[in-house]
């Protein structure tokens, strides 16, 4: 519920954490700004505890159950959401299955092709009907040597399936069934288990290099084994609409008629109206922690689109000063087309092992650009396995730590 009043009063202040107990508080001060940081177990981060429809993997996204917090706490039902960094979509999907209207923007191309598909669930009757009529001919290559990832007639399968996706799109003939299509395929380029269309590779939010990925067959003995998509991409579409409800299926659909899909920067959004965004949830690149167009190279190939050209677009920066700078337009535009009394929750980590914390960086940047900070929360959590294999440990440093910033626009 929105909560009325002094918003921190109402928000953070009675704060409790999952098991009960009350939150650690202590202040801590920013260039001259001084905070109230509120760290505890506020949310479970277990993937098996949020909607399966998020299951689409993507290089440092935050769990579906952090933007959920804030937006059952800062919204009503019917108000929109936004997140100027929307990788995956985690924040505009969950805000559609809670039954808010949504903006999305991502300068990534991928982000609207993981994204946008998820509020126009096709039946898996459709999906299974379209995927019988797409041709796929024998002996197609990629044009890029696959070897390395996949089995030869399962290249040819992947191939003539970009192929068609591609000429549906180049004809204007690209529908709800082709749009999930191709983001179930996208997710299943390369993974760990037999659920993917390659070969054992690293887990699935990344594409290693095929020299890399030749270094990983040797040292497992294997070869690329025969994966038949049609089964893998239907089996996903299974995976990811179990359990969702008639009510979360219309939500979705009416958010999505309604929402706002952009690509571009974050920090000139002209489409987007003055004072019209009740909540922003994001989490933004994080310095040069994460190289986003090496990691999606495969999929940027599946679906046609030139990564050089993504990389100059990226708000990828390489010191604390660019970053900042970045940030600091981001806010100015935050605050252009936040609502009088909303909201923004900005997630950030720590980087460079623990030695610069982001959310003492943002601070002063919302607030110069006329934001009220609340508070921080720092979400204390076990990490996942993928954590581990990042050398993420548990609390101690990298990118996977909530700390959160909240910031309120005066009435």
């Amino acid at each position: 519920m929105n909560p009325g009043g002094d918003p921190e009063r109402a928000f953070l202040r009675g704060l409790v954490c999952c098991d009960g107990t009350a939150p650690h508080i202590e202040m801590v001060h920013s260039s001259g700004i001084g905070i109230r940081r509120y760290t505890g177990e506020f949310w479970t981060s277990g993937q098996r505890k949020a909607a399966s429809l998020h299951e689409i993997s993507y290089r440092a996204c935050f769990k579906p159950q952090l933007p959920r917090y804030f937006i059952r706490g800062l919204t009503n039902e019917g108000d929109r959401v936004y997140d100027p960094f929307s990788g995956r979509g985690t924040t505009v999907v969950e805000a559609g299955l809670l039954g808010r209207m949504i903006t999305s923007n991502d300068a990534n191309p991928l982000s609207r092709i993981l994204t946008r598909p998820r509020f126009f669930i096709p039946t898996e009757q459709d999906v299974s009907a379209r995927l019988a009529g797409i041709p796929f001919e024998k002996g197609e290559v990629a044009g890029i040597d696959l070897s390395m990832f996949y089995e030869a007639k399962t290249e040819s399968e992947i191939v003539s399936l970009r192929n068609y996706l591609i000429t549906r799109e180049e004809e204007g003939e690209t529908d709800a069934a082709d749009s999930w299509i191709r983001m179930v395929a996208t997710s299943r380029l390369t993974g760990h288990s037999p659920g993917f269309f390659s070969v054992y590779t690293l887990p699935p939010n990344q594409a290693v290099s095929p020299e890399r990925q030749v270094q990983i067959n040797t040292r497992r003995n294997q070869v690329p084994q025969y994966r038949n998509i049609r089964d893998l991409i239907l089996r996903k579409t299974r995976s990811l609409v179990r359990g969702l409800s008639s009510t979360e299926y219309e939500n979705l659909k009416i958010a999505g008629a309604r929402g706002v899909y952009i690509t571009g920067d974050s920090r000139k959004t002209p489409i987007i109206p003055d004072e019209s965004i009740s909540l922003t949830v994001t989490s933004p690149p994080f310095l040069d922690t994460v190289q986003y167009v090496k990691d999606n190279w495969l999929r940027c190939w599946f679906n046609g689109l030139d990564s050089s050209a993504i990389e100059r677009d990226l708000t990828v920066t390489r010191s604390l000063g660019s970053w900042c700078s970045a940030m600091g337009a981001t806010f100015r535009e935050l605050f252009r087309v936040t609502i009088p009394g909303g909201h923004v929750a900005f997630e950030v980590g720590e980087v460079r092992r623990g030695c610069i914390r982001l959310d003492e960086q943002v601070l002063p940047l919302g607030i110069e650009a006329g934001f009220t900070p609340l508070g921080i929360l720092v979400n204390r959590q076990q990490f996942t396995k993928t954590s581990h294999i990042w050398g993420i440990g548990n609390n101690d440093s990298g990118t996977n730590t909530n700390r959160i910033v909240i910031f309120r626009k005066r009435d």
